[in-house]
């Protein structure tokens, strides 16, 4: 089945300074891949048939890559819903089964046992799951290792996120789920839309109201479904960037796996 996902602005490669991104634009999914991209009114002409998710005055971008996969991981721990928390990960909650030394945790009678109680193969398997979907709701579509931990590499590789090698420079750094609060958004995108290529991508609530971005295609001299040129400013918290937080949906090949309620 052929999905249409419209936007009011799409940036098909936001690492890339000089490439344009599209006003009222349209990402055609087909499977797990791309299948064209570009402005909505061309797309929906020729595909008439092909469902339509329409996400307004969103901004639709590659997914994002946390790199701080192995400490979110495999050190810190996901607490389950049940255990009345909250659901923050708690730094070092895994650091006994992880064999971490100068961490909070201790080993027990029972096996390791962490600041949240013990631990084991099967809930350290648990909290990386609990990890991994609270990361789709952050637009996340990439996380980098490394992985050590084998209920840790299965979680990884059951979610269909894209599993990387640790990034240069943050090896098992600690940092958030969500990439936006500490990095600038050219730095966390993951690749770049194309067609052909997987469909992975993100939509986030943006600054721009639908009179602002009239305004923008006013300056412009464009017209809705034109190309905005490297000079509009596309970043974390500006009006045409992605709003920390704010995102609205994530796609994974193809799959509509996380929606803002």
């Amino acid at each position: 089945m052929l999905t249409l996902h419209r936007a009011a602005l799409v940036l098909p490669d936001p690492a890339d300074p000089t490439a344009p991104s599209i006003v009222d634009g349209a990402v055609l999914v087909h499977g797990e891949l791309i299948a064209a991209l570009g402005p909505y009114g061309e797309l929906t002409a020729a595909h008439p048939r092909a469902r339509l998710r329409d996400w307004g005055d969103g901004l639709l971008t590659p997914g994002l890559l946390n790199p701080y996969g192995h400490w979110l991981l495999e050190y810190a721990y996901h607490p389950d819903p049940r255990e009345e928390i909250g659901d923050a990960p708690v730094p070092g909650g895994l650091a006994a089964l992880s064999g971490l030394t100068g961490l909070t945790g201790s080993v027990g009678p029972v096996g390791p046992v962490g600041p949240v109680g013990p631990v084991d193969e099967a809930r350290c398997g648990a909290s990386a799951r609990r990890g991994l979907q609270r990361m789709l709701g952050f637009g996340v579509t990439a996380v980098a290792g490394p992985f050590e931990r084998a209920a840790v590499r299965t979680a990884v590789a059951r979610s269909g996120l894209t599993a990387l090698p640790g990034v240069d420079g943050l090896p098992g750094a600690e940092g958030p789920l969500d990439p936006l609060a500490v990095l600038p958004f050219a730095a966390a995108v993951q690749g770049r839309l194309a067609v052909g290529g997987r469909a992975d991508f993100a939509v986030f609530r943006s600054g721009v109201s639908a009179e602002a971005r009239d305004d923008v295609e006013v300056e412009a001299g464009d017209e809705a479904g034109d190309e905005l040129g490297p000079e509009a400013e596309v970043e974390v918290g500006s009006e045409m960037g992605p709003q920390p937080g704010g995102c609205l949906a994530t796609v994974l090949a193809g799959r509509l796996v996380y929606r803002r309620r």
